[in-house]
């Protein structure tokens, strides 16, 4: 029998796709959503669990990358190969020495070591595995299932399929252009199945775009030959990878400095930010700069890199976006696009927010599909009640959020200077709380 095409675009159709992966796949798509959310504040959140990350006394200027990576190379001296330094992005901000591929991990999937120093003193904080660490490892969860390449080819397929069930979202959101007003109107007096089924639409259609883009870009990222390849722009969707360019000059007693590769480097971008520094490979390897533009949208991972031949000092090879073709200025706009960060501290809050659409739309999409099954109840909807309750929720977690303030106030005193002096700011505002409460 010859399928009617004109049937598989019917409404019914539509309903059963989105059905279906909403069903089948929408915990998984709220996963991705949350733990992408998370992960857009993953070192703020980082220093947040681990306040020796935070610069207590700043000074001017920092420490010279070769004094960075001697302290560096005298707590780690059995790593031999290549570092890199990345700088930090504030004041009070640590360097991060990342070392790929230590003995420790060397078979995993992506677990490199992360050294955390002080860019004022050289002291070395901290050293971690990538992984093992909460935000590390919530965004390895984001990015690969915590299946290493299997699960990135997965998250791969779920950016197509959450494409898909926002597509046929919205197709199923249109009400015609008759009925387009009360498309967007939100009913509590017809009971809480038709204000959640009313609430879902209404988010679905306001966050579509905005997921449709997070997909897109989030699918090219987890397989970015496909892009790449069309795009002839090998190695630029993250941004910290490039071709392997070697030192040509003849090896000799007197190498090239980090400090003079960097001065090299600023050479054709003198109001550029240096933003990685990686030490060569062998007598043949080059220093790679990373160096960030004040217009590249890329604030994290910019794609302007240098590479210095170790002996001769001499330029190498020159990656400059300002060159770019129009296909391979999309391909680095992808990282900046995904997370947020090209349209600055405001857009990341906004990526936050979208990032739990998809944890809300499949819980009421599933509490109304419950009810239609017959498996729960409606039941009025009490906005009074609501409040109520919700008031009385957040004034328990505000007591508990103080409590364990005070309680940790001590260790915090004893671990960190400046916590003395903010303890003395608080205090107030703490004897105000135990008055009220």
């Amino acid at each position: 029998m010859p399928i009617s095409f004109p049937r598989l675009f019917t409404r019914a159709v539509w309903l059963k796709v989105h059905l279906y992966l909403a069903l089948s796949l929408g915990l998984l798509f709220a996963l991705m959503g949350v733990t992408g959310s998370l992960s857009i504040y993953r070192e703020e959140l980082d220093e947040l669990f681990n306040p020796k990350l935070v610069i207590d006394q700043t000074q001017d200027p920092m420490l010279s990358p070769d004094k960075i990576i001697a302290a560096v190379r005298a707590a780690h001296p059995d790593r031999h190969g290549v570092w890199t330094l990345e700088m930090p992005r504030t004041a009070r901000g640590t360097i991060t020495a990342w070392f790929e591929k230590p003995r420790e991990t060397f078979d995993e999937f992506y677990a490199p070591l992360m050294v955390s120093v002080n860019p004022y003193t050289g002291e070395v904080i901290d050293s971690r595995f990538w992984g093992q660490t909460l935000t590390t490892w919530l965004l390895d969860l984001h990015t690969q299932l915590q299946m290493d390449g299997f699960g990135r080819n997965t998250v791969a397929a779920l950016a197509v399929l959450l494409m898909l069930s926002v597509g046929s979202g919205l197709y199923l959101w249109w009400p015609g252009w008759r009925q387009l007003r009360q498309a967007f109107s939100v009913r509590s007096d017809a009971g809480l199945m038709r204000w959640l089924f009313d609430l879902h639409r209404l988010l679905g259609f306001f966050s579509a775009g905005l997921l449709i883009l997070l997909a897109f870009t989030g699918f090219h990222l987890a397989y970015p030959p496909l892009l790449e390849t069309l795009t002839a722009s090998a190695g630029m969707g993250h941004g910290d990878e490039g071709p392997n360019v070697r030192s040509t000059a003849i090896p000799n007693d007197r190498p090239v400095s980090l400090a003079e590769a960097v001065l090299v480097a600023r050479g054709p971008f003198s109001s550029s930010e240096v933003r990685r520094i990686s030490t060569p490979l062998g007598d043949t390897g080059t220093y790679r700069i990373n160096l960030r533009q004040r217009n590249e949208i890329n604030q994290h991972h910019p794609i302007t890199m240098v590479w210095v031949d170790r002996w001769s000092g001499q330029i190498r090879d020159v990656r400059n976006p300002g060159k770019f073709t129009a296909g391979q200025s999309f391909t680095t706009w992808l990282w900046p696009l995904h997370t947020g960060e090209a349209f600055g501290a405001g857009g990341r809050f906004l990526w936050f927010i979208v990032g739990l659409m998809p944890l809300l739309l499949y819980a009421s999409g599933l509490l109304h599909w419950l009810y239609r099954r017959g498996a729960i109840k409606d039941r009025p909807v009490d906005f009074s009640g609501l409040r109520q309750a919700s008031t009385a929720l957040l004034e328990k977690a505000y007591r508990i959020a103080v409590k364990t303030l005070v309680s940790l106030q001590p260790v915090l005193t004893a671990t960190k200077k400046h916590i003395g002096k903010a303890k003395q700011q608080i205090k107030p505002w703490l004897k105000s709380i135990r008055r009220n409460f």
